[in-house]
């Protein structure tokens, strides 16, 4: 009986970068956020007694697909799939409008403006950062020659 030969093991993969690892987590944290304000939304429009039921059951579905956007992004970015840096640039720069209604609003909107602004643009720097982007696979526009 002869055993099936089995593939010399190639080089150890490098670790994941710390900056990768982190930019990940920021697009999973937005993506349990949205989750937790679609349900609330879903929630309330149904047991609640909003102005439009409606609305707020509208506005829950859409928290909640929205949610699923940085959701595979942070995964995809876990995983290291160069095409998960778009989705999840594109809700950090989805969420800069957001949290700059929220700081022009009153009262408990404020804090949480400045939470998801800093949350944001965390995220940016993360993404855009050279070693995340190395590490991703990515290169310049000049194919860093």
């Amino acid at each position: 009986m002869s055993r099936a030969t089995q593939p010399e093991p190639g080089p150890a993969p490098t670790p994941r970068p710390t900056r990768l690892t982190a930019a990940a987590a920021v697009s999973g944290l937005e993506a349990l956020a949205l989750f937790a304000g679609g349900a609330y939304l879903l929630v309330m429009g149904l047991l609640g007694r909003p102005d439009s039921p409606q609305q707020a059951e509208m506005g829950g579905v859409t928290l909640i697909a929205l949610g699923v956007i940085p959701l595979l992004a942070a995964r995809g970015l876990l995983l290291r799939r160069s095409w998960s840096r778009g989705p999840a640039l594109i809700t950090q720069i989805m969420a800069l409008p957001v949290a700059y209604t929220l700081l022009t609003s009153d009262g408990a909107g404020i804090p949480a403006g400045i939470v998801l602004a800093a949350v944001a643009v965390t995220g940016l720097v993360l993404l855009v950062n050279p070693t995340t982007t190395e590490a991703l696979g990515i290169r310049g526009p000049a194919g860093d020659a």
